[in-house]
């Protein structure tokens, strides 16, 4: 054998461990979503439809269960995709040729964007769709009873539910594109079919960001603000304050006077008890006195941040083309940071991304339309809980589509994730940025209201200063 079939060998083998060793390490962290996503279903299921006198339910709700918490996983994993794709991008530049991170290249995240992308096909389209009809399924009539029977129905109704759903697209895809190619592509069910079913899934979830993340933001102005300015609920905070230092200082009288005629008392336990106490209403007070406006102090700053990026990006589209969002057509990392700050930058990227993300999931259960979708402390019934997954999936296969279209990043699309045509519209984009900007700004508006300006900025002491603040009362000289 000559040495050019030795060094083809050699290069085949490097990339054979390499696949292998990027296979194991996307298997030990989907293992871990896995894991949690299992510990947090199983606080929020009803623990009554598992252990009914029927082992038949039992069974279908176990298998629900799982296809759930494997949808859950790949929704999580959806929200992490784009973070750790930033964040290995900086490391990669930052340490070039460390040899504990060899492991962490671009084939490595390339591929779990893909992984993300399959999965999260699979589980909109044939898991969550399973697990709904087969925990409603009864077998047909006259079949015998039993799991393999609900198995059959269940899989006749996916494969009408298939004929339907691939007869709408195709019937869309020839009002938006009526040209012969564009419908023979559907044929194609693998490399056409799906993806374009997911970006009408992803556009919808893109819509459904857009209206939900503004109203997270409003509720968490709405809410800090009312726990700023002290009003009901804050009455149970101050009863608990009340209520230490009332026993606190029983306990003081206590110990001044350890004579007692019934009891002996213990002074060390005494003493501890109000340490105890004392520390209690320490942690009260600051909480109410600091907790709260360090709280707004950060919304306020997060919020501020995102609207400011959301409106550079806009005039970055109307100055250079290059602000579109696009796919990333190579895997190479750690070339060139994607933030003009660096890695200080990045981190604020990834801060910026995880906030609107959870801004996103409190304004999608506190709109009327899906606040009966919310899931309760182990009473969850089984069709809620798939619900939940097949909404949280949709906003989080969303979320990297939604930050790079808002400029949040500048980190281009992986994957089919960039194969999305609409992504080339300038119209759609610059919309999307302008309501964003709008709705953020409008909410902002009327959460942050003159009452919770006063009470925060009497809460850092600056109305103390010499200087007069137009709008906002002085403090009282009262203790």
């Amino acid at each position: 054998m000559e040495a050019a079939d030795y060094e083809v060998l050699s290069v085949r083998e490097q990339l054979f461990h390499e696949r292998v060793r990027e296979c194991i390490i996307s298997a030990l962290l989907f293992a871990t979503l896995y894991i949690l996503c299992h510990i947090t279903l199983t606080h929020f299921k009803k623990p009554a439809e598992f252990t009914t006198v029927d082992d038949e339910d039992a069974t279908v709700n176990k298998i629900a269960l799982e296809l759930c918490t494997f949808t859950l996983a790949v929704a999580l994993g959806a929200v992490l995709l784009l973070p750790f794709s930033i964040i290995s991008n900086e490391v990669l530049l930052s340490l070039p040729r460390n040899y504990y991170i060899q492991w962490l290249n671009g084939s490595l995240i390339h591929g779990l964007w893909n992984l993300v992308f399959l999965f999260s096909n699979l589980s909109l389209i044939f898991l969550m769709p399973f697990a709904y009809f087969f925990t409603e399924s009864e077998g047909f009539a006259g079949s015998r009873k039993g799991v393999l029977g609900r198995v059959y129905e269940t899989v006749v109704m996916l494969m009408l539910l298939t004929l339907l759903v691939l007869g709408m697209v195709w019937v869309a895809s020839a009002i938006v594109d009526n040209n012969k190619a564009s419908r023979e592509s559907l044929y194609d069910f693998w490399e056409y079919y799906l993806p374009y079913l997911y970006s009408c899934i992803s556009f919808l979830g893109v819509l459904l960001l857009l209206v939900c993340t503004p109203l997270g933001l409003a509720r968490m102005f709405s809410v800090t603000g009312k726990l700023l300015v002290k009003p009901r609920l804050l009455e149970d905070l101050e009863e608990q304050l009340y209520c230490s230092a009332f026993e606190e200082a029983a306990l003081t009288r206590r110990i001044c006077n350890p004579t007692s005629c019934w009891l002996p008392l213990d002074m060390e336990l005494l003493h501890r008890q109000v340490l105890a106490l004392q520390t209690q209403r320490v942690l009260l007070a600051w909480q109410r006195n600091l907790g709260y406006p360090l709280a707004m102090l950060c919304l306020l700053l997060l919020t501020g941040l995102s609207v400011l990026t959301v409106a550079i990006h806009i005039l970055e589209l109307l100055i250079d083309e290059a602000a579109m969002p696009r796919g990333m057509q190579g895997t190479s990392l750690g070339q060139v940071s994607f933030s003009k700050l660096g890695s200080f930058g990045a981190v604020i990227q990834v801060v910026l991304i995880f906030y609107l993300m959870v801004s996103s999931v409190m304004g999608f259960y506190s709109s009327p339309l899906f606040r009966g979708l919310r899931p309760r402390w182990h009473d969850t019934a089984m069709t809620q809980i798939i619900g939940n997954c097949v909404c949280l999936l949709v906003l989080s296969s969303a979320l990297p589509v939604f930050s790079r279209t808002l400029g949040l990043t500048h980190f281009d699309l992986l994957g089919d994730f960039g194969r999305f045509n609409w992504l080339g519209n300038f119209y759609i984009v610059f919309l999307y940025n302008a309501t964003f900007a709008g709705l953020t700004t409008l909410g902002l508006v009327k959460t942050f209201t003159a009452a919770v300006r006063a009470e925060l900025i009497r809460a850092f002491g600056l109305d103390r200063l010499p200087l007069p603040v137009s709008g906002f009362p002085r403090a009282s000289r009262k203790t």
